[in-house]
């Protein structure tokens, strides 16, 4: 951590004031940014819309496709495994303007296959938070999941957001891939930062920056174009390739 820290130190722009401190580079002009919630999204392979009640069938059925409730092991909320607890927990979060929810539909099947929302929106500083990501097994795997993630990405950033984060327990391992997979640049770990569910969670946290989401919405838009992806659906170029050719045309 120390050398990752000294690491962006060495990495920002320095400037000096008048008593040889080094100090932050200048944000001209700030202006803070808007709100990111009760929007639709669309997409080549999916669409997001603000999540409501009548979504929770839909969710329901998809998600009991593994009827384990491992899907919510690192969640906050419990499992949701039955009909009633998922119209429920719809019916709560539809709306809710601190964290707004957005449920994913695969625009193939027209179904609704999974959720996220964003949260700690800070307008005045330009921080959002990704979180709270729920997908069943009909959207992991597939280019709508990615395309979700880019879809949402996207959003923060034209409304003017400076920073774009991505928190998770670390000991979820595939949260961390697949932060690490979309380009986010990890920022350590929060040791004994919450207690949930009786028991402890150091958080890992990663970042993406409005100055990296040019080169990496190039590469996320080559990525997802049908010509990338092989008669059986196979993607013929990875995105972390495609964001390192990106990166150094920028």
């Amino acid at each position: 951590l120390k050398l990752q820290f000294l690491y962006f130190i060495g990495n920002m722009t320095q400037r000096m004031n008048e008593f040889g401190q080094p100090i932050g580079h200048e944000v001209l002009d700030w202006k803070e940014a808007l709100y990111p919630g009760g929007t639709r999204m669309m997409g080549l392979y999916t669409r997001l819309e603000p999540l409501a009640a009548e979504h929770a069938d839909e969710l329901y059925e998809s998600f009991m496709h593994n009827p384990t409730g491992s899907t919510w092991t690192y969640h906050y909320s419990e499992p949701l495994m039955t009909l009633e607890a998922m119209r429920k927990w719809a019916t709560e979060k539809s709306g809710v303007l601190e964290q707004p929810f957005f449920t994913i539909i695969d625009l193939a099947t027209g179904k609704a296959v999974g959720y996220a929302s964003y949260m700690r929106i800070n307008q005045a500083q330009g921080t959002v938070e990704v979180g709270s990501i729920a997908y069943s097994p009909l959207l992991q795997r597939t280019r709508a999941a990615t395309e979700a993630m880019y879809l949402m990405m996207s959003h923060v950033f034209e409304l003017g957001y400076r920073r774009y984060e991505w928190k998770c327990d670390s000991l979820n391992e595939p949260s961390c891939r697949a932060a690490e997979r979309f380009g986010f640049t990890a920022e350590g770990v929060f040791r004994q930062a919450i207690v949930y569910k009786g028991r402890n969670r150091d958080t890992a946290w990663f970042s993406i920056l409005d100055s990296e989401w040019p080169a990496m919405q190039r590469a996320f838009k080559a990525w997802l174009e049908p010509s990338n992806f092989n008669a059986e659906g196979q993607q013929l170029t990875k995105l972390s390739a495609l964001r390192e050719t990106h990166a150094q045309a920028a």
